[in-house]
């Protein structure tokens, strides 16, 4: 056994004991707890015959610590190794045993873990490190590896609310690494030769590897949860108001994203309310009546619910509403166990319940809190047989929400549901049932409330009502479309941000052939807000994340397809239909309804089996088909003569369908579904994220004449979406976050409010302003804000710079001028708030009929601006000063602009005075002396154009009485013009070409340090 294991004591190997790769591996492994830990000179590895990975086993400071390590392993393992036939066997058996005593010293050691000194100290290194603001939330932290090529850098993983970090220094190297979470394409688990085990993460084009965890599949998780609650928070604009640990975003702990990562398992696996949370565990036994013999499973506890699964899942599992308890007994404390006694004279016995009496008193307090749902059943018996066969069913595992569902349950649904059973069912393993429970009166108040609303979605609703299985005689009469039309606009009201999808419309009319209308809303419930979650709103998130699963499953079972078609994206653009109908929009109707069978109780995994199986069924015909077009008439022929109605498909496909293949069966489970939609998540997003992109810079530049090229209007919607994202990272009530509109278009789907927008705007300004700038940016915010709404678009803030950067001068200047106009500007505190107004729902004709105009908009003619008065007029002229700060030409600038204003004061006031005769009293200080005196910059008064030989050297003194207080003069923009067009060095410095590039690396560099300095 010890040739075989192959454990070797390596004693000292960094004094040049062996040179190979594997010292890499090793090597890491030493400076796993601390990158500045000592190594440990003794190691006992493990490397199974033929194979080029050591596995570390123990390792020693001393000699006599590794020769102890030894001595446990000759007791409790070498002798159990001669049972096994092969080393493969072998390997698999000494990592189980290990990994196992490493869990159970976890154990131990959480404590420690969370050890306050040691985090504290943690926080400090990280705010250290990577310089980022006070509020980021510091969630976690590991020790790990990042793979820089074929080289290790042994450091430290900081995971913070909005940000993965890393950092290393290592022999004078130091490795800093940001990334934000919203900017990660995937996130998954690999492995390869060097790296046994490792994480993947996918950002910006780049691939990063993480290995050499400790624990591994803990700092995973915690990774896909952060990444999770980054994109729902986002993207989706979640706000997280019913999950007080995730609501606050610098509030997030790792308890809490653990918590809430158990809570989804549990709703999702028992389909309960969102409502519900997992509050206890207790691993016990459950007597199965059915099958005579205690089966081993866990027991779990919410507010309203008492559930059982068994070990692996899939032998059984039962859902217990606490409203369907009627006692508790304590029958054998010895064995340690309880009887649930439930409606319907059924009684439930746990044993072996480590801690029975608390448990016994939580069921106490929770039972008997609500009524018990009322179930009615068609009393016509359309299907003898298969109502005879649940009717056994339900004597045996019982009826109701307290039913055992176990594998033989699943057959029967597989061979298809009795009519008269179907909506009861499809209430049942929905979880439907529940909802409608607990929440009595809920729809009728809806269907009052939504009673005669006018929005797009009742819009929509009323336009596709009369397509909603029109060949059915139930939707040929007002009863069933005034039925449909209710349900559809209770859910829009319900959940606006929904609202109405189309293929809700098919689905619920099926829903309405089996299902009362009440149940009907609460299984469309069901569906849209968890069995198909994301698919029903206007991205169709959901049904994109299960197109990219269902590739990767055709990928992994139907290799001889992939070999003949490299480009799946065919299959996920004619699934899409299969997916957000269920199969009703390709199948017969009397098939189909077997497909949402299977699905209510099996989830999408329902749905991707059939899929599958309906591909594997015609894989001869696809593979020699010459065109899409024609591998569309195989599939579409193949369902239209799909007609067996007790089978959604012929005997030959469903025995595929109904998990037979056990390789597509394993690979279908919920988890490792689950899985899959997780990893799949993030790179719909971001696929979706730069789809809108090319959208929009390819939008920008032919319809608004903005002339920056592609590559900089694509760095500059970079810049813009991650100013967005920053105003969202570290408030609960970012306003941007609050007054989403999802309807918008995707020119208005990120948006910056004052604050975000000074900050992007004082980063790319082409001028450096010495002073002024709040009140300055405030201006131009106003002016950019056409619609007074508090919020700049991309378009808006790409239109301005366009104009700063590329503009001739004569726009320049109007740009600036416009500035200045009302309303009154000469408050440069900037404390000015904007309240948004919110928009509502957007009229898309009238939307498109605004982008029209704004495209065919004439250039704006100088003769339409107005006049601004001698307050606006002197801040206009400092303005120009502060434009100069560190300029080559600063002080012929200075003289220039004092040249151009001492000019234009001295013609109005002389055409003031033409026109207003005044009376011969004289006055010591001449009012343009005084404006010019404001105007100027401290410290420029005594450079006054009166002393320069370009401006005559008397000064014009009036009297004192001349001009009444009252009376304001004021200045078009053509005389400012005409003025500034004189002075060749003014002229020179606007027309001066500004490197754009340039401007934007600083940004990039600085954007996340300006945030932090505020």
């Amino acid at each position: 056994s010890i040739a075989l294991t192959l454990l070797i004591i390596y004693e000292g190997h960094y004094r040049g004991r062996w040179v190979t790769q594997h010292c890499l591996l090793v090597g890491t492994l030493d400076t796993m707890l601390d990158s500045t830990s000592k190594v440990a000179p003794f190691r006992i590895l493990h490397q199974t015959p033929d194979s080029q990975v050591y596995w570390s086993i123990a390792c020693g400071g001393t000699k006599e610590e590794i020769s102890q390590h030894w001595e446990w392993l000759e007791k409790n393992i070498m002798r159990t190794l001669s049972v096994f036939d092969s080393s493969d066997d072998i390997t698999s058996f000494v990592q189980g045993k290990i990994r196992g005593l490493i869990a159970e010293e976890g154990k131990v050691s959480c404590v420690q873990e969370d050890d306050p000194e040691k985090f504290r100290e943690a926080l400090l290194r990280f705010e250290k490190w990577f310089d980022l603001p006070q509020k980021e939330k510091l969630v976690t932290y590991y020790s790990c590896s990042y793979w820089r090529g074929r080289v290790p850098c042994q450091g430290w993983l900081y995971l913070s609310t909005n940000f993965l970090s890393f950092y290393s220094y290592l022999l004078g190297s130091e490795v800093k690494l940001i990334i934000s979470w919203n900017e990660i394409w995937r996130l998954e688990k690999t492995s390869n030769v060097i790296l046994t085990e490792s994480i993947h993460v996918l950002a910006n084009g780049e691939d990063h590897f993480f290995s050499m965890f400790l624990h591994l599949n803990e700092t995973f998780l915690i990774m896909e949860q952060l990444a999770d609650y980054s994109i729902k928070r986002l993207f989706d604009k979640e706000t997280f108001q019913e999950e007080p640990s995730l609501s606050d975003p610098l509030q997030i702990t790792k308890r809490g994203l653990e918590t809430h990562a158990r809570n989804e398992q549990f709703r999702a696996f028992f389909r309960l309310p969102k409502e519900e949370n997992l509050l206890e565990v207790y691993e016990s036994f459950l007597w199965v009546p059915f099958s005579h013999f205690n089966t081993l499973g866990k027991i779990c506890l919410s507010e309203s619910y008492l559930c059982f699964a068994s070990q692996d899942g899939s032998q059984c599992h039962v859902i217990i509403p606490m409203r369907e308890v009627i006692g508790v007994e304590k029958p054998d404390r010895s064995s340690r166990a309880l009887i649930v006694c439930v409606r319907g004279k059924r009684a439930l016995r746990f044993s072996e319940v480590r801690d029975f009496e608390r448990l016994a008193n939580a069921i106490r307090r929770r039972c008997g809190m609500t009524a018990s749902p009322q179930h009615s059943a068609s009393t016509e018996l359309k299907e003898k047989m298969k109502e005879q066969s649940w009717n056994i069913h339900f004597s045996e595992y019982g009826r109701g929400t307290s039913m055992f569902c176990t594998k033989k349950t699943r057959d029967l649904i597989v061979r298809g549901v009795p009519e008269a059973l179907r909506g009861e069912l499809w209430m049942l393993f929905s979880g439907a049932v529940n909802d409608m429970a607990t929440n009595p009166g809920y729809y009728s108040e809806l269907v009052d409330q939504s009673l005669g609303t006018s929005t797009l979605a009742t819009d929509e609703i009323e336009r596709d009502l009369h397509r909603s299985l029109p060949e059915h005689p139930a939707f040929q009469s007002d009863t069933g479309i005034s039925a449909l039309r209710r349900v559809l606009t209770a859910y829009a009201y319900r959940n606006p941000k929904i609202g109405y999808c189309q293929a809700m419309n098919i689905l619920t009319s099926v829903l309405l052939l089996y299902a009362k209308e009440e149940e009907a809303f609460w299984l469309l419930v069901a569906v849209c807000e968890r069995m198909l979650p994301d698919y029903f709103n206007r991205r169709i998130i959901g049904a994109l994340v299960d197109q990219a699963v269902f590739e990767e499953l055709i990928r992994m079972h139907l290799t001889q397809l992939t070999e003949h078609m490299t480009d799946l994206t065919f299959f996920s653009s004619v699934s899409l239909s299969w997916f957000l109908t269920l199969f009703i929009s390709v199948l017969p109707i009397e098939s189909a309804v077997n497909v949402v069978d299977c699905f209510f109780y099996d989830g999408i995994k329902a749905i991707l089996q059939l899929g599958l199986a309906v591909l594997d069924y015609n894989m001869e015909g696809l593979i020699s088909s010459h065109d899409d077009a024609e591998a569309v008439t195989i599939l579409n022929k193949f369902f239209d003569n799909v007609t067996n109605k007790d089978s959604p498909l012929p005997q030959t496909v469903q025995q595929n369908s109904v998990g037979n293949n056990d390789k597509a069966s394993s690979s279908s489970k919920v988890d490792v579904i689950e899985s899959m939609r997780k990893r799949n998540k993030l790179y719909v997003i971001q696929t979706l994220e730069d789809t809108t992109k090319q959208n929009v810079v390819s939008c920008l530049s032919p319809n608004f004449h903005i002339k920056f090229s592609a590559s900089q209007l694509d760095e500059l919607y970079v810049l813009f979406k991650r100013q967005h994202f920053l105003s969202c990272y570290w408030m609960m009530n970012s306003p941007v976050l609050l007054h989403h509109d999802p309807s918008l278009a995707y020119l208005e789907q990120y948006q910056l409010g004052f604050h975000q927008f000074s900050l992007l705007f004082s980063l790319l300004e082409p001028w450096s302003l010495c002073s002024g700038k709040d009140a300055l940016f405030l201006w131009a915010f106003r002016l950019l804000d056409e619609n007074q709404d508090g919020l700049i678009n991309f378009k808006e803030f790409c239109c301005a710079l366009d104009i700063l950067y590329s503009g001739t001068f004569t726009n320049k200047l109007k740009f600036l001028f416009k500035l200045h106009q009302p309303p009154e500007c000469q408050n440069t505190h900037c404390t000015f708030c904007f309240t948004p107004t919110g928009r509502g729902k957007v009229d898309l004709q009238a939307y498109l009929k605004q982008w029209q105009d704004e495209i065919l908009k004439k250039e704006e003619c100088i003769k339409d601006l107005p006049r601004i008065n001698q307050a606006q007029f002197i801040q206009f002229s400092k303005t120009l000063y502060n434009l100069f700060h560190s300029d080559p030409e600063e002080e012929s600038l200075y003289r220039a602009v004092a040249r151009v204003t001492s000019l234009l004061l001295r013609m109005e006031e002389v055409g003031r005075r033409l026109q207003e005769p005044t009376s011969p009293q004289k006055s010591t200080t001449s009012p343009i002396q005084a404006a010019l005196e404001g105007a100027l910059p401290d410290g420029e008064a005594s450079s006054t154009p009166e002393s320069s030989s370009d401006t005559p050297s008397t000064p014009i003194t009036l009297e004192a009485g001349s001009i009444p207080q009252e009376v304001e003069w004021s200045f078009a923009f053509e005389q400012i013009l005409a003025s500034l067009l004189n002075e060749p060095v003014l002229v020179r410095f606007f027309e001066r070409p500004v490197d754009i590039q340039a401007r934007l690396d600083h940004a990039k560099c600085a954007q996340l340090k300006a945030k932090t300095n505020k």
